[in-house]
């Protein structure tokens, strides 16, 4: 059988995978300091309250929306005007996740060949995405002042920052957008106003859309970070979210697209748009109807989420001192970055902590530099400080 060559993929496991799921299978308990998924962190959710708006009878009726129901739409820009952005849901797309999102702008914006701009280090999803719509991607890197404190306080705009630099250099004929993650995951640095400035003029000058992943933003560490989407932007522009980060709900799969900039360009975009969503009607109608009441309710599970992330920051940090680890400076999200020993008595570090029965990823994951790895802020406290105090950096 002939299958396409964006689906040649290796699939056999790796030796870290392959001791991962061993050490599962051994019986003994594994201390993973990677869950990031909301549902399994011991969250409490108000059971009732959330699963009640999907009985809502109107959902047996089906009356597609390209874009997404009107009332749905009209959440999501309430949800923009909390955070002090005027969205008008014409210029909002709901999507099922953020992935068919960047899919549907790859779509949008790209022949079979161009080329995307992308983070380094950064989540290697764009990869699979980039791969099965034919895009090609190009790098530009995040630096780290290595004089940085790690406890400096996170609005100091210390620590990781885009090289405009060579973010310009990497801009080609093909280039046809930018991707900013705002803030990155992993390394959790927001782009600051001055950043933001920059950006949008490289890409009005050149000719580019600016795509902005926002999922963590509601989850800074200092104060409130603006959202792209507030004020004026002078080049075409995406920003990106959804509701399985903004609700830590992602098992009911939505998230949008909201489309700013200069008048012209956002109208003949979600023009475009519109024909693409019309062409996969992925949105379910008890989700849209439900979406309202979850985006009202997400302040409860939001202000958890950052305790969490608030708590296990100063367990991690407490833990660290004085030992050969080091975590990096961070503005917000759910990750964090270590610089650890890159062996341990002639081991890995990823391989020797789960000798210990503690589970970290590999900053090779993201594109970090050897002797990096990251673990996830929102583990249960009670793994987070046994793995913690099992980590091989004393």
């Amino acid at each position: 059988m002939n299958f396409s060559q964006r689906t040649h993929w290796n699939l056999a496991e790796n030796d870290l995978t392959t001791a991962v799921l061993e050490a599962r299978a051994s019986g003994y308990e594994l201390f993973d300091l990677t869950v990031s998924n909301p549902t399994q962190c011991g969250f409490a959710y108000d059971d009732a309250k959330l699963l009640a708006p999907l009985s809502n009878v109107a959902a047996l009726h089906y009356e597609p929306d390209p874009l997404g129901m009107k009332t749905a739409r009209e959440a999501v820009a309430a949800y923009y005007r909390d955070a002090g952005a005027a969205i008008s849901i014409d210029s909002l797309c709901l999507t099922t996740s953020t992935s068919e999102a960047y899919s549907f702008l790859f779509r949008l914006l790209c022949n079979a060949g161009d080329e995307i701009l992308v983070a380094r280090p950064s989540y290697p999803l764009f990869d699979f995405i980039a791969q099965l719509d034919d895009v090609q991607l190009r790098e530009y890197p995040l630096v780290y002042d290595p004089n940085t404190d790690p406890n400096a306080d996170p609005s100091s705009g210390l620590g990781w920052a885009i090289d405009l630099h060579l973010l310009k250099a990497a801009i080609t004929a093909k280039t046809r957008a930018v991707i900013v993650v705002h803030p990155n995951n992993p390394t959790g640095n927001f782009a600051s106003q001055l950043e933001r400035t920059a950006l949008e003029s490289i890409c009005a000058e050149h000719h580019l859309a600016l795509i902005v992943d926002e999922v963590f933003l509601d989850y800074p560490l200092g104060l409130t970070q603006r959202s792209f989407a507030a004020g004026e932007s002078s080049c075409l522009t995406f920003v990106l979210s959804g509701i399985s980060k903004v609700c830590g709900l992602p098992q009911m799969k939505a998230s949008w697209i909201a489309a700013c900039g200069p008048r012209p360009l956002v109208s003949e975009a979600m023009q475009r748009i519109e024909i693409i969503a019309d062409t996969f009607l992925s949105m379910n109608a008890p989700v849209q109807h439900a979406l309202p009441y979850w985006l009202a309710a997400r302040h409860s599970m939001q202000q958890q989420i950052r305790q969490r992330m608030t708590e296990n920051l100063a367990l991690l940090d407490e833990r660290l001192r004085g030992t050969s680890a080091q975590r990096f400076a961070m503005q917000g999200g759910w990750t964090a970055v270590l610089r650890v020993p890159r062996t341990v008595d002639g081991k890995e570090f990823v391989q020797a902590a789960l000798d210990r029965r503690v589970l970290v990823q590999s900053g090779e994951f993201y594109g970090l530099d050897d002797g990096r790895v990251v673990v996830s802020l929102l583990t249960p406290r009670e793994i987070w400080a046994a793995g913690l105090k099992r980590l091989p950096i004393d």
